[in-house]
């Protein structure tokens, strides 16, 4: 979903306090009635100027009018819920300009920024809902109707996840972006000088690259925490020329939302599924597969060649160390959970899941087998390709792209099913 910004210096103080009004409205109605809104904005005009003000924001689709409904009333539209939320981080002093479009991912837009100083920096959108439309019947069955079901308020959750989550493991020395604000959907963070992993052709030393990921890993779960989507894509390799100025970091690991706790049920194979997703780009891009070496006193302070063991095995070396987990209240720690607790864990886990099925789904036709007479320690298992047909899936891409468009526009006729999913009639 594009983010037009055009009409922010053109609202007025009323505009706000009244696009203000209606997304404090939508978190106990669907759709916030006329009357409640005039309550909520307290504007000193009367009902008049805020009429006035619910037809300007109608018109630039920040806020829309719900047909057929049992009562006259509006609600936000992901545009107005962009903009309430780019105006905090404007008030704090954090955003000044923001800039192009830097990537589009699964549950996210990221863009470029800048401070009154003119510093880049990143600003994350979370957008919680729009790729998962594909599996939502099956697999979002912890929505419930109401607050629980808005895709809006997930993305909210998810964002002020995020942001917990860089906050406590940078605090911890972990090589992560430096987090700076939060607002509703929106994570501002450190610009990494650097560019995804999976631009990586050429590497002076890929076998250390190799052993420092395996570590992160290992590091991370010690912690009590397991990134559950760690690959090529959330990975920043920094630039050499910086890497070799800062003489520390060379690399900057993103995306953390989905993260679990290493009390979680299934905590063995997220943490092996990231081990695989390091392994198997090493073994594509540079050929490199640690060899097994019998000798006993090799060194067990890494992973790879010349180490004892070429990858980590959860059971074997994860040894908690720290309790962030519980800090964070990740999914799976072991503590009585809230209610947003359990709205977001079940988000989290349709995101695990949804990086699963992407992870069985990749095409590895160009790697070779793993030799049967090597330990367990040095093989893994190839993803397995789906089963389903590319035109199945373009049907379901393009009846989601309609249910984002109605959603945001208010424009289209939406139901939703028993489970709080929208559905198209």
């Amino acid at each position: 979903m594009k983010l037009d910004t055009t009409y922010m210096r053109y609202l007025s103080p009323d505009d706000w306090k009244v696009l203000q009004a209606v997304e404090k409205g939508s978190n106990n109605h669907e759709v916030v009635p006329t009357k409640l809104i005039g309550q909520l904005a307290h504007l000193k005009s009367g009902l008049g100027t805020t009429n006035k003000c619910i037809g300007d924001l109608a018109k630039i689709n920040l806020i829309s009018r719900l047909r057929n409904a049992a009562y006259d009333g509006y609600r936000i539209t992901y545009n107005g819920f962009d903009f309430v939320a780019l105006k905090t981080l404007h008030q704090h002093g954090n955003i000044e300009e923001l800039e192009h479009t830097i990537g589009v991912g699964k549950e996210s837009d990221i863009y470029s920024c800048k401070t009154k100083d003119g510093v880049k920096r990143v600003l994350k959108i979370h957008r919680l809902g729009r790729i998962s439309f594909r599996t939502v019947r099956n697999k979002r069955d912890y929505l419930k109707i109401g607050k629980g079901g808005s895709w809006m308020y997930l993305s909210k959750l998810a964002a002020q996840r995020e942001y917990e989550f860089m906050n406590i493991l940078y605090r911890n020395g972990f090589d992560v972006p430096t987090p700076y604000d939060c607002s509703r959907h929106l994570v501002l963070m450190e610009l990494i000088p650097g560019f995804p992993m999976r631009q990586l052709y050429n590497h002076h030393n890929y076998e250390k690259l190799y052993c420092d990921l395996m570590k992160f890993i290992v590091k991370l779960a010690n912690n009590g925490l397991i990134h559950c989507d760690f690959n090529e894509y959330n990975i920043m390799i920094i630039d050499k020329e910086i890497a070799d100025k800062e003489e520390k970091r060379d690399f900057i690991v993103i995306d953390f939302p989905q993260c679990i706790s290493i009390e979680h049920p299934d905590a063995s194979f997220y943490f092996k599924r990231d081990v695989d997703c390091i392994r198997r780009f090493f073994k594509r891009r540079f050929g490199y597969k640690p060899k097994k070496v019998d000798n006993m006193m090799l060194d067990e302070d890494g992973f790879g060649n010349g180490f004892k063991y070429g990858y980590p095995v959860f059971e074997r070396d994860v040894e908690r160390v720290n309790d962030l987990d519980v800090q964070v209240k990740a999914s799976g720690y072991k503590r009585k959970l809230n209610n947003e607790d359990l709205d977001l864990q079940g988000a989290v886990k349709s995101m695990n899941t949804s990086g699963e099925e992407e992870w069985n789904s990749d095409d590895d036709d160009d790697e070779e087998s793993d030799e049967s007479d090597e330990s367990d320690y040095y093989s893994y298992d190839e993803g397995e390709e789906t089963d389903d047909s590319e035109g199945a899936q373009e049907g379901e891409e393009d009846e989601n792209e309609r249910i984002i468009e109605a959603l945001s526009s208010g424009v289209g006729e939406l139901k939703m099913d028993s489970l709080g999913n929208y559905i198209l009639e």
